[in-house]
């Protein structure tokens, strides 16, 4: 079997990604969701202003200490770099700080039929093995595949949702492995909602028991995959917020409970939490592993939390302020991905950065 041929180069780059008191970040917008971000900057959404921005993702000095992988939108796997790096492939940029390059490989959601209103399927299998060799090819050593479920009082997620979407997760998961790339897997449970914590705790448990489920029967290398998984909390419009370290009580309680101890890492996404709130709770989630032990390494897979502030330093004009802004939030999650994040010790931005129905 294929997959047999990469075995031990996924377990290598899995245990690369999971390298302690690092994380990944993100940068796998859309063109359009990219142009979102710089429509709230008042910069125009031209492939020249998407090469400058990624350009300074990459040449940032010191961004590998605390970045082990970045998720990039294919576009820029593709892309070369801007004047001031010498027009080097913007892949090559990240390698050569130790990065590894990964690439989002999903195309998207679409309504799930005979499911309930609002839930979705993930799209992108068809044609996905040829696609990944292309990636690996041009340098990518993983992928990421974003399933989307949701929690409301009309019964999301049905069970159809968390099966279909196990289901793609694990066809994805084993695809990508034959082909050299070590998956991402990503069940994201959406924060939208008034559900309490203990709802989001007990809906995530079926989710995570069910995806690994899946990824037995479809015999997925588990040492050679890395899950992104939500941090445990309640929905956006609870009216009693969690704190961080019931986050993290919570949090390392469910993937306890479910994710098996061969996963080399747990990468927590964001989610809509604003930057400082993301670290918080990401190092209350150490913290409470430190205390009862834990078999992973507990980082990060952030998006939004990472670049906010850097976007809104950069502006398209101040390339150093930016830089200086990504260098700090990745500081900070560097630390709390170790347990060792004090409360405002980096600069960040503290704006909610909640979408509703987010999608990207």
């Amino acid at each position: 079997m294929a997959l047999d041929t990469f075995r031990d180069e996924l377990a290598a780059t899995a245990a690369a990604l999971a390298a302690p008191g690092t994380g990944l970040l993100a940068a796998d917008e859309s063109t359009g969701t990219i142009g979102k971000r710089f429509d709230a900057i008042g910069l125009e959404n031209s492939e020249a202003n998407r090469r400058a921005y990624r350009t300074l993702l990459a040449t940032t000095a010191g961004l590998g200490a605390s970045i082990s992988g970045v998720i990039l939108y294919e576009e820029t796997l593709f892309q070369t770099s801007s004047a001031e790096a010498g027009g080097a492939p913007i892949v090559d940029l990240f390698q050569q700080q130790g990065i590894v390059p990964g690439i989002k490989v999903d195309l998207g959601v679409e309504p799930l039929p005979g499911g309930l209103e609002g839930e979705s399927w993930c799209t992108g299998l068809r044609g996905l093995a040829e696609r990944a060799a292309r990636y690996y090819a041009q340098g990518a050593r993983f992928a990421k595949w974003r399933a989307v479920l949701r929690i409301s009082a009309a019964g999301c997620p049905s069970e159809l949702a968390v099966r279909e979407n196990a289901w793609g997760l694990a066809r994805y998961a084993r695809t990508v492995q034959e082909q050299g790339l070590v998956p991402i897997v990503e069940p994201e449970i959406l924060m939208d909602g008034d559900h309490d914590i203990a709802t989001t705790a007990a809906v995530q448990e079926w989710v995570l028991r069910s995806v690994y489920e899946a990824l037995a029967v479809h015999g997925v290398f588990l040492e050679g995959s890395l899950l992104k998984p939500s941090m445990t909390t309640a929905g956006a419009d609870c009216p009693e917020q969690p704190s961080p370290e019931q986050v993290g009580d919570f949090t390392l309680r469910t993937l306890s409970r479910t994710v098996p101890a061969a996963v080399p890492a747990i990468l927590f996404l964001s989610g809509g939490l604003s930057e400082e709130d993301a670290s918080l709770c990401l190092n209350a989630i150490n913290a409470a592993a430190a205390d009862t032990g834990a078999p992973w390494h507990l980082g990060f897979s952030f998006g939004r939390a990472l670049q906010h502030s850097c976007l809104q330093h950069w502006r398209g004009l101040d390339r150093d302020a930016g830089q200086a802004a990504l260098l700090a939030r990745a500081r900070a999650n560097g630390a709390a991905s170790r347990g060792g994040y004090r409360a405002g010790s980096e600069p960040s931005d503290d704006a909610t950065l909640f979408v509703a129905n987010y999608s990207y």
